[in-house]
């Protein structure tokens, strides 16, 4: 489903600025508002994707932020998606278990991905991806996570006779730098002591990644590709009796108020140097055009300062070393207009897109597809099914 969103022969509508591994998209129309989304590239080979569909009746918005390589947040970007629209139409609408379903399916998937590839590439057991989704149907939103991406509303609080405007956080992170998510993960592994590891002052699962839930990481969910000799020879071997993460989304459901001006959903890289207070100030007093790339460029400012070189230095060293500096930056903003009613009136209301950020900042696969004529059918049978 959805196929023309991933067509490679489409080339990208975003903007290259003189930072050579930054692209960005200033200002797009959604249902109920804008868009703006901005990505910029530090490791080798990009390993944050993202995506944005839009139609009259819902909006979904995905990041995901890979780690080993490039390989599961490129598979996510393909299936989750349409795993969400199959899902829609065969449970009639969307719901905290269709968003479970759709997960599951994209891991189930890319385990048989796994399984295929493994003689010719074993390092891809050890390949994974956190996943950051958000959906907008019916004035009602729903946040799924898996990992440490995040999502931030922007909202107005009454301070006496002012209104100012607050963060609040509407995703977890499963990090185990973070107490909770320690304990969470030692409480599921009484028999394990070492399960969770400090490493060099970095807390780690098995002394290996950080985060409790992702796609993929296979080698850390099925004990026997840990005995697999073909991984063996890759990898290091990890004592694993049951799995120590999982792909079980975390999912807020929020009904909108019109007190709630704008999302900010992002990948680690952004969070790494900004606060959601941060965050949520940089968006309210900046213009909406371009504001993706403005948080980006706030981001690496900070980035600059904590190396003590200038900000224009940062721009101009290559990806892979510039990972010594960064990490691979994705940020998407949504607008929210309540006053506009529940549709923006410069969003066609036959309109139906899917707006994909580039797979890699030198790609030729870069894409952007606006208006899907050559699958109408299917976005007519797809709107049905959210209405």
């Amino acid at each position: 489903m959805l196929r023309s969103c991933y067509r490679p022969i489409e080339r990208c509508l975003g903007l290259r600025s003189g930072d050579g591994l930054l692209w960005h998209m200033d200002l797009k129309p959604h249902a109920s508002g804008d868009f703006s989304i901005a990505v910029v590239q530090a490791n080798s080979s990009l390993e944050d994707q993202s995506q944005v569909f839009t139609s009259p009746s819902a909006t979904y918005v995905g990041v995901y932020d890979g780690h080993g390589g490039p390989e599961a947040s490129r598979f996510v970007n393909r299936h989750l998606f349409p795993f969400l629209h199959q899902f829609v139409t065969e449970h009639g609408g969307l719901s905290a278990d269709v968003i479970k379903r759709a997960f599951s399916a994209t891991e189930e998937e890319f385990l048989h991905l796994v399984k295929q590839s493994l003689p010719v590439q074993p390092n891809i057991a050890s390949v994974g991806s956190c996943c950051l989704v958000g959906a907008i149907s019916h004035d009602a939103l729903y946040v799924a996570n898996l990992g440490d991406s995040r999502a931030v509303l922007g909202r107005t609080v009454s301070q006496g006779q002012k209104r100012k405007v607050v963060a609040e956080r509407l995703s977890k992170d499963h990090n185990v730098a973070c107490e909770e998510v320690r304990k969470e993960v030692k409480a599921l592994h009484p028999d394990d002591a070492t399960v969770v590891l400090n490493c060099q002052g970095v807390w780690r699962i098995k002394g290996i990644i950080q985060v409790s839930r992702s796609i993929g990481d296979v080698y850390l969910k099925k004990p026997e590709f840990n005995r697999d000799p073909l991984f063996r020879q890759f990898g290091h071997l990890i004592p694993l009796n049951r799995p120590v993460l999982t792909a079980e989304p975390s999912i807020l459901i929020r009904k909108l108020r019109p007190e709630d001006l704008f999302l900010i959903f992002a990948s680690d890289g952004l969070w790494e140097q900004l606060s959601d207070e941060e965050a949520v100030e940089i968006v309210w007093k900046n213009p909406r055009a371009g504001i993706a790339k403005r948080l980006v460029g706030a981001a690496l400012q900070e980035a600059a300062k904590k190396k003590e070189i200038r900000y224009n230095d940062i721009r101009k060293i290559e990806k892979g070393t510039r990972r010594h500096f960064h990490d691979d930056i994705t940020v998407i903003v949504m607008y929210l207009d309540h006053q506009k009613g529940s549709t923006n009136g410069r969003f066609k209301q036959s309109s139906i897109g899917c707006t994909t950020a580039p797979v890699d900042i030198f790609s030729n696969t870069d894409e952007t597809i606006e208006e899907i004529d050559d699958t109408l059918p299917l976005a007519k049978r797809t709107q049905r099914s959210l209405n």
